[in-house]
């Protein structure tokens, strides 16, 4: 993590007001949590919506913080270290990450896309550690005080971080990379899941694409060409940059095929790479678009088919995404960490390619953030579930109702139950559970599946 002494901070962040018999003090890391702040850090109150961490400042020292940046106009609470003025705390983090990054001599690859980028920074973090020293995005720190923090955490040795970036508006992605200045970009689709924050496919897509524009000269920029507007929009830029474009459409670079889908993961292969079959021990055909974008960048940083197969055995992959949860007689397919219709249909098609389970039960909350249509996005879902797949479906919430409407038209009645809270969906839920049965768990993150799925690991089935 960033090591600097505080003169050295106050002109990376463009302050002022430091006390000159203290600018050799050196402060290790840098916090913007009181709860989480650590001995000798740099603390960085933020102002937000509903709170100001300047109103923290004596939890921050009391755990440890060595020194504070501190709006300027905001009043100067009495304390006894040393304080740095600057008039915005929050532009002064990203300079400070910003200037960061441009000390180093590190590789930014930003990661980017409405479904699949934290997959996809997982496995190929997995992959470039077998090579390099490496360095990933932690949790959902991917939007503008997410991706600062994630930079200035690095070491200064490290030579390539793999870097997820969020946006909920135009411009939050051009942000990011006036911060971070990737070398290399991915996009893993551009679908409708911030049509409540963009209004249109079209602006959609427009974010998406500004981790192209923020690319650097020559870099490499890797999307996923089975999206013919994404497609379109890539081939549209004029900007001096590689780009090369993966699915399983022939007209793309690099053009993927499924082999199987299983318990134990996917196997595929890569055409273009020799006819190489990769095992991702990851569940649902999706990963295999996350696994081959991983695969690409793998390759042109010279690792080989071998080196990246191994390392897809070692993964470690960020929680409640697909994720088989061996329970006390039954299993859970815990996808609780987000929901949209793009990875609620990866999601069930998943759950169909599993074997040899005496039943499949759906647990389906809310998807928020669909837009207008949300309620027919819901119900059309419902009318596609399979009804020789699925068991028995229970659903969460006032939008969670409308799956079970439109999966009554395959379903009898006795197979759905409409629930609206935790408490029911889970006293219901238990009485039909079979030994060796498996239950999908998905819904918006807003929704906390997650808490279901807790109540589930506590139960016996005989």
């Amino acid at each position: 993590m960033i090591r600097r002494n505080l003169l050295e901070i106050q002109q990376m962040v463009k302050g002022k007001g430091l006390n000159e018999n203290l600018r050799h003090e050196v402060i290790t890391g840098v916090s913007t949590d009181t709860r989480e702040i650590q001995a000798d850090q740099l603390f960085i109150p933020i102002e937000g919506e509903t709170y100001d961490g300047h109103d923290f400042i004596d939890d921050a020292i009391r755990n440890g913080a060595k020194a504070t940046l501190w709006n300027e106009g905001k009043p100067m609470p009495m304390i006894d270290i040393p304080v740095i003025l600057v008039s915005d705390t929050l532009l002064a983090l990203q300079n400070l990450a910003r200037e960061y990054v441009n000390q180093l001599q590190v590789k930014i690859i930003g990661v980017t896309g409405s479904n699949g980028k934290t997959s996809t920074k997982d496995i190929l973090h997995g992959i470039l550690k077998t090579k390099y020293r490496t360095h990933k995005t932690l949790g959902n720190y991917n939007n503008e005080i997410g991706v600062p923090l994630t930079l200035l955490s690095m070491d200064e040795e490290t030579e390539i971080a793999v870097i997820e970036m969020g946006m909920s508006g135009l411009g939050h992605i051009a942000l990011l990379c006036t911060i971070a200045k990737p070398d290399i970009a991915i996009i893993t689709n551009a679908t409708d899941v911030h049509i409540n924050d963009l209004g249109s496919v079209e602006n959609i897509l427009r974010a998406k694409l500004e981790i192209a524009e923020g690319l650097k000269e020559n870099g490499l920029l890797v999307y996923f060409g089975d999206s013919e507007h994404l497609r379109k929009g890539v081939e549209g830029l004029n900007r001096k940059i590689i780009k090369q474009s993966f699915g399983e459409n022939e007209n793309n670079q690099f053009v993927v095929k499924l082999i199987s889908s299983g318990d134990d993961g996917i196997y595929f292969r890569i055409v273009e790479e020799d006819n190489n079959i990769y095992h991702l021990p990851m569940l649902g055909k999706h990963q295999m678009y996350n696994g081959t974008a991983a695969i690409i960048v793998g390759r042109y940083l010279q690792i080989s088919a071998n080196e990246i197969q191994k390392a897809m055995f070692e993964l470690s992959v960020t929680g409640m995404r697909n994720e088989i949860v061996n329970a006390d007689g039954f299993y859970i397919l815990n996808d609780s960490y987000k929901s949209n219709p793009t990875s609620m249909r990866a999601a069930l098609e998943t759950l169909y390619s599993l074997k040899n389970y005496t039943q499949k039960i759906l647990v389906l909350g809310d998807m928020f953030g669909t837009g207008e249509n949300e309620i027919e996005n819901h119900f059309r879902i419902g009318q596609e579930i399979d009804p020789y797949q699925v068991d028995y479906i229970f659903t969460l919430g006032f939008l969670g109702e409308y799956f079970a409407k439109g999966a009554t038209i395959n379903f009898s009645e006795d197979k759905i139950a409409t629930c609206f809270s935790k408490e029911e969906l889970f006293d219901r839920l238990k009485k039909v559970i079979q030994k060796d049965s498996i239950i999908l768990v998905k819904g918006s993150r807003i929704v906390k599946l997650e808490e279901v799925v807790e109540k589930l690991l506590a139960i016996h089935i005989e």
